[in-house]
C-alpha cells in the first residue's frame, strides 16, 4: 500500500477528482495555498494499492497539465523600501507534485 500526496492547481482539481472517482479511487481533498504565487492549490491524500500506483499517476498526469499565465509580482512585505517589478511576469502554473510513500498500515472503517 502507498500513500500518494498530490499537490495540484485548484483549476485542475475538479477534473482530477472526477477522473479518479470514475475509476473508483478515493481521495481526501485539503485546500492549500502555494507560497510562490500565493494561489489556491489542492492537496489530495490517497491510499492506493501498490499495483495501482502507475494507473493513478497516469490519471493525475492526464488531468493536471502545466500552462503559462501572467501574474503580478507581490509587493515586498518585509522591506517596504525594496524595489520590485510591478509588470506582470509570465509563469508556468498547473501540473502536479506527487509524493509516493510506503504505508505500514491502512484501515478503512
Amino acid at each position: 500500500m502507498k500513500l500518494l500526496i498530490c499537490v495540484v492547481n485548484e483549476d485542475d482539481t475538479s477534473s482530477l477528482l472526477d477522473a479518479l472517482t470514475a475509476d473508483e479511487y478515493r481521495a481526501t481533498l485539503i485546500g492549500t495555498t502555494g507560497s510562490f504565487l500565493r494561489q489556491g492549490n489542492a492537496t489530495l491524500l490517497m491510499g492506493v494499492p501498490d499495483q495501482d500506483v502507475s494507473s493513478v499517476l497516469g490519471i493525475i498526469k492526464a488531468n493536471c497539465r502545466t500552462r503559462l499565465e501572467y501574474a503580478s509580482p507581490l509587493s515586498p512585505t518585509t522591506e517596504p523600501h525594496a524595489l520590485y517589478a510591478s509588470t506582470p511576469i509570465e509563469v508556468r502554473v498547473g501540473g502536479a507534485v506527487v509524493f509516493v510513500l510506503d504505508v505500514e498500515r491502512f484501515e478503512r472503517y
